[in-house]
C-alpha cells in the first residue's frame, strides 16, 4: 500500500458523503436561465486546453533537445517508466530563441491544466445528455467541491511521484482549483436560454449518450498517452482512434433525433445515468486513484454506493437491462481487455450501457405493441 494511501482514503470517503449529501439537492432544482446568444457550452474551452497541452508537448521536445541534448533522464529516472517519449523536432528546435527558458514547460505547465482539463471534459459529456443537468451541476456547489477533492488525490499521487518540481505543481494545482470552478460557472451562466435560435443541442437517449461517452474517453485515452504522459513521440499511433472519435462526436451531435419520445424502460435508464453522472462528479478521481494507491475495498465500496443512490428511484424498472449490461460489460472486460485499467474500463462501461439500452428499448417496444393490442 502507498504510503499517501489514508489521505487518499480519505478522500474518497469524505467526496462520496459529500456527493451523497449535495447531489440529490442539486439535481431537485430548476436549472437557472440562461441567456439569448449565450457562448454553446464548455467544448471550446476544453478544445483550447487541449491545444495548449499540446503546444506544451511541443515546447517541452524543443527544450529537451535543445538544452538537455535529447536525454530525458534529468527527469524521467524521477518517474515511473513509459514517461518522456519526446521526439526530436530537430528543424524547430535549432530555430528556437532561448530555449532555457521553456523549462516550466517540463511538468508546471501541464500540472496547471490537469484540473480544468478533467473538470471541462465532465461537465461535456453531461451536456451531451442533457444540457439543463449541465447547467444545474456548473453552477452548484459540485463543482467547487469537485475541484477540491480532484486537486487533493492529484497533489497526494504527485507527492507519492516526488520530483524537483514537485513543490512548484502543488503550488499550480492549487492556483488551478481557485480558478477553475468560476470558469465552468460563468460558462454555464452563458447558456444559450432554452427556445432561443441558439439553444441547437439536440436530445440525448442513453444510445447517443453512450457513443459520446465512448468518444469522449477515447479521446482523453490519447491524451493520456501521447501527452499527460509526455509521449509526444507516439501520437502517430493515436491518430486513427482520435479521427474516429471526433467523427463519432461530430455525428451525434448533428445527426438528428428520430426517436424524441422515448418510453418508460429508456426514459428512466437516461434519468439514472444523469443521476449517476450527478453523484459520480465529487468522488470519480479518488475513486480511481484509491484503486492504485489506496485500498481498493474502499474506492469499490464507494462506487457500489453512488451507483446505489443513483438507481435507486427506477430499480425494479431497471433491474432487467441493468443484469443483462451487467453480463455485457463483464464479458467486454474479460475478452476484450485494453492495455491499461482505463481503457478496459471505457469499453466495459459503454458494452454495458449499450447494452442495457438495446433492452430498455425492447421492453418500451414490447410494452407499446401490449398496449396497442389490448
Amino acid at each position: 500500500m502507498s504510503g499517501i494511501a489514508p489521505l487518499l482514503d480519505g478522500t474518497v470517503v469524505a467526496s462520496a458523503a459529500a456527493a451523497l449529501l449535495v447531489a440529490p439537492r442539486v439535481l431537485r432544482r430548476t436549472a437557472p436561465a440562461g441567456r439569448d446568444g449565450g457562448t454553446p457550452g464548455p467544448e471550446p474551452v476544453l478544445a483550447a486546453v487541449v491545444a495548449l497541452i499540446y503546444l506544451n508537448q511541443v515546447l517541452v521536445a524543443v527544450y529537451v533537445n535543445r538544452v538537455h541534448h535529447g536525454d530525458v533522464s534529468f527527469i524521467a529516472r524521477h518517474l515511473p517508466p513509459g514517461w518522456f517519449d519526446v521526439p526530436r523536432l530537430d528543424s524547430l528546435a535549432a530555430r528556437f530563441p532561448a530555449p532555457e527558458l521553456l523549462a516550466p514547460s517540463v511538468l508546471r505547465v501541464q500540472a496547471f491544466l490537469e484540473l480544468p482539463l478533467v473538470l471541462l471534459a465532465f461537465v461535456a459529456v453531461v451536456r451531451r445528455l442533457d444540457r439543463a443537468l449541465y447547467v444545474r451541476l456548473a453552477r452548484s456547489p459540485l463543482i467547487p467541491l469537485a475541484a477540491a477533492s480532484y486537486t487533493v488525490a492529484f497533489c497526494a499521487v504527485e507527492w507519492d511521484l516526488r520530483n524537483p518540481y514537485t513543490v512548484d505543481d502543488l503550488v499550480l494545482r492549487v492556483l488551478a482549483a481557485c480558478l477553475t470552478p468560476p470558469l465552468i460557472a460563468r460558462l454555464a451562466r452563458r447558456e444559450p436560454a432554452a427556445g432561443t435560435a441558439a439553444d441547437t443541442a439536440p436530445a440525448r437517449g442513453p444510445f447517443r449518450f453512450a457513443l459520446d461517452l465512448w468518444a469522449y474517453g477515447q479521446l482523453m485515452l490519447v491524451l493520456y498517452d501521447t501527452a499527460l504522459l509526455y509521449n509526444l513521440a507516439r501520437i502517430g499511433e493515436h491518430l486513427p482512434s482520435a479521427a474516429a472519435a471526433l467523427a463519432v462526436l461530430v455525428a451525434t451531435r448533428t445527426v438528428p433525433s428520430r426517436d424524441p419520445r422515448p418510453g418508460p424502460y429508456t426514459a428512466a435508464l437516461t434519468g439514472t445515468v444523469g443521476r449517476a453522472l450527478a453523484l459520480f462528479l465529487v468522488p470519480a478521481l479518488s475513486i480511481r486513484y484509491a484503486e492504485s494507491f489506496g485500498t481498493p475495498e474502499l474506492a469499490a465500496l464507494a462506487g457500489l454506493l453512488v451507483i446505489g443512490a443513483a438507481v435507486r428511484r427506477d430499480a425494479p424498472r431497471l433491474l432487467l437491462p441493468a443484469l443483462g449490461g451487467a453480463v455485457v460489460g463483464y464479458a467486454v472486460a474479460a475478452l476484450a481487455p485494453g492495455p491499461y485499467y482505463e481503457a478496459t474500463l471505457l469499453r466495459s462501461a459503454t458494452g454495458a450501457l449499450l447494452a442495457t439500452t438495446a433492452v430498455c428499448a425492447l421492453l418500451d417496444i414490447t410494452r407499446t405493441r401490449l398496449v396497442v393490442h389490448s
